[in-house]
């Protein structure tokens, strides 16, 4: 296997650095995205190193919100993301539709938010909050106890979800659609960065309780952020860009006659980090998600990373069951646990997830073969991990060796950045790992 690689380019002088979007990068990329999604300079990055052009397909199997598909719409390269979950699915869709006038979507949001601002005085509710607001809760629009039993207790406070649930209605409702995606997504945006009670840090969980947010403005300057942005992305030269829904561990059934000449992607890494709580709030009230079963559904689509979505059924693990450090790292799971005492239900699982994560991207990187042109380069962002009892494990390197297992060549492992595990006051390294399909 080849070298670790650390001075392929220039890396930035800090992590804080490599991972921080610079403002120029901002429009469309803005829009919506992960808080941990890594920035669009990489991808530049990598387009040059790939040698990729506008004759080119470039393929990102786990594309999230869309860092990697909008940043090659923005430099002419054409390009395909696969998402298994809605909320970022529909937000990679949304951010590469740039045929939309910007004009338009102004006057139209403006027409939805005065219409939901009227019915809100109707019910003696102003968007900007006053103590008259929260007076009485009686009547006020909510969700199905189905739906909210999806979310963590406090996402969103009574009143601004009356106000969004108000919006959310008058936007699904106009007769006129062709804004309404954006609109959807510019009200997503708002939920989790203004509307709701949520914090990023990174895990999601619970910051101030708000009783009362504003939601139209907001939405507003949502809305304006995207015509502002459109303004400038339409007049380039359209390129190809498509997003599917479905399992990057069956990319093949799902892309079938395409040929791919390069791939850039981060994947999930092997932790507790259960990537469905990242979208929860506006999934569930954009309707993507609406109670457990569907839930568990979805779940069922995604690499196994965290125990959250570990099944009975799964057999992912059959495809690693010869890979010596995959099952001596499961095994060392196994025996922490038991040395500790650990017996909840999750904690039993640990071990497992090990080899089912890696199983699922063995199974991955095989369903990619047919559809890699030979010669075609592929870039894998991945962590370093240390969640499951402290036992460490190498996922760039593991996910070479599987890579040269399955027959491609493992060009370098490019160290990203670094960050301190809290858990063992060691480095951990986030890295690129670079394969090549030779055909």
């Amino acid at each position: 296997m080849a070298h670790v690689n650390l001075n392929l380019f220039d890396l930035p002088k800090t992590n804080e650095e490599a991972n921080k979007i610079d403002p120029l990068d901002l429009p469309i990329h803005d829009w919506y995205r992960f808080v941990l999604s890594f920035p669009p300079h990489l991808v530049r990055q990598y387009i040059k190193k790939f040698g990729l052009s506008d004759k080119s397909l470039l393929l990102d199997p786990f594309c999230g919100t869309g860092t990697t598909v909008v940043e090659c719409k923005k430099n002419g390269i054409p390009a395909i993301g696969i998402e298994a979950l809605p909320m970022p699915h529909f937000a990679s869709v949304v951010k590469t539709d740039w045929q939309i006038d910007p004009q338009g979507l102004r006057h139209h949001a403006i027409r939805i938010a005065e219409r939901a601002i009227a019915n809100l005085k109707r019910n003696g509710i102003q968007d900007d909050p006053v103590p008259g607001n929260i007076s009485n809760h009686n009547g006020l629009r909510t969700l199905s106890s189905e739906s909210q039993k999806l979310l963590l207790k406090n996402s969103i406070s009574p009143i601004p979800l009356h106000k969004a649930l108000g919006l959310l209605e008058e936007i699904n409702s106009d007769s006129e659609t062709k804004f309404r995606n954006h609109e959807l997504l510019a009200l997503a945006k708002a939920l989790v960065a203004t509307i709701g009670n949520l914090r990023f840090g990174p895990e999601v969980g619970l910051g101030m309780i708000k009783q009362d947010s504003p939601v139209i403005k907001p939405w507003l300057t949502n809305i304006e952020t995207m015509a502002t942005d459109l303004a400038i992305v339409s007049k380039q030269i359209k390129t190809q860009a498509e997003v599917y829904q479905g399992d990057s561990r069956n990319v093949h059934l799902i892309l079938q006659s395409k040929q791919i000449d390069g791939v850039f992607t981060s994947p999930p890494y092997p932790n507790e980090k259960d990537y469905t709580r990242t979208t929860r709030l506006e999934m569930v009230l954009l309707g993507f998600v609406r109670n457990i079963s569907e839930l568990r559904s979805l779940k069922k689509r995604l690499v196994r990373s965290n125990t959250r979505s570990v099944y009975k059924e799964d057999q992912d693990d059959e495809w690693v069951s010869e890979h010596k450090e995959i099952q001596r790292i499961a095994t060392e799971i196994e025996r922490r646990r038991i040395e500790q005492g650990k017996t909840s239900g999750f904690e039993r699982l640990y071990h497992r997830v090990a080899t089912l994560y890696f199983g699922g991207m063995a199974q991955h990187l095989a369903s990619l073969r047919p559809i890699l042109r030979p010669g075609a380069f592929l870039g894998y962002v991945v962590g370093d991990q240390a969640s499951y009892l402290r036992v460490m494990i190498r996922t760039g390197q593991l996910i070479a060796q599987i890579a040269e297992s399955l027959g491609y060549k493992v060009e370098s492992i490019d160290l990203f950045r670094t960050r301190l595990a809290t858990a063992t006051g060691e480095q951990l390294r986030e890295e690129i790992v670079v394969l090549r399909w030779p055909g």
